[in-house]
């Protein structure tokens, strides 16, 4: 699959609390997710590498992505297709010597002047927007409501798509459609799969509710 069509994307953590990864990251894809990453700050890096080739397996059994949190470096050793990046890490120069041209980068971006850079920035494959609403999984951080998100579909209208990006941040089942509303065609989700008794029909109820791609 190629990030320009990708719309339904997942961020998980080991599940070391179900001990069901494999059969975790099988079902989100089966049921329409397009990228996984593994976010797991608990884990150390050989046991990520492990994790890391069961997704790589799994993505590859059903023609989709996989992405590394942070980890230029794991990124690189697991032959990652993409490697996402916050505002605090490693800056986007530096994880590009380490991982090669051929890996996609992605960026979080919290406001609007963290979204323009984004948009102007070279080599970028996609970045996010949000959060949109608070999340226990980036506690502390002030939600960007959905003004940001109005704010990039604004920006692609007014000077064209510079790249894919996603809506991130309290996105489940009773608010993705706001972030629809507001021109979001692609959003990363977190508790509304990961928490879901049948991640699958999570994943295909998501995606029947985000627009189709031109």
């Amino acid at each position: 699959m190629h990030l320009s069509r990708a719309q339904l994307y997942v961020c998980t953590d080991a599940r070391r609390d179900r001990g069901d990864f494999a059969a975790f990251v099988d079902a989100a894809y089966a049921g329409g997710v397009d990228i996984v990453q593994l976010r797991d700050k608990t884990i150390e890096a050989a046991e990520e590498l492990e994790l890391l080739a069961t997704l790589r397996a799994a993505a590859e059994r059903h023609g989709r992505l996989w992405a590394v949190n942070d980890r230029a470096d794991v990124a690189a050793a697991s032959a990652a297709p993409v490697l996402h990046l916050g505002q605090g890490d490693l800056p986007r120069p530096q994880a590009r010597r380490i991982v090669g041209d051929a890996v996609a980068l992605g960026l979080s971006t919290h406001d609007q002047a963290q979204l323009a850079a984004a948009r102007a920035e070279a080599g970028l494959g996609y970045f996010c927007v949000g959060p949109v609403w608070a999340t226990p999984t980036k506690p502390g951080r002030t939600p960007a409501g959905l003004e940001l998100v109005r704010a990039a579909a604004e920006a692609d209208r007014v000077s064209g798509a510079s790249r894919p990006w996603f809506a991130i941040g309290g996105i489940d089942h009773d608010t993705v459609d706001a972030v629809v509303a507001a021109g979001a065609s692609r959003v990363v989700v977190v508790r509304a799969i990961t928490e879901a008794d049948d991640p699958a029909e999570a994943a295909r109820r998501l995606r029947d509710r985000l627009p189709a791609l031109p």
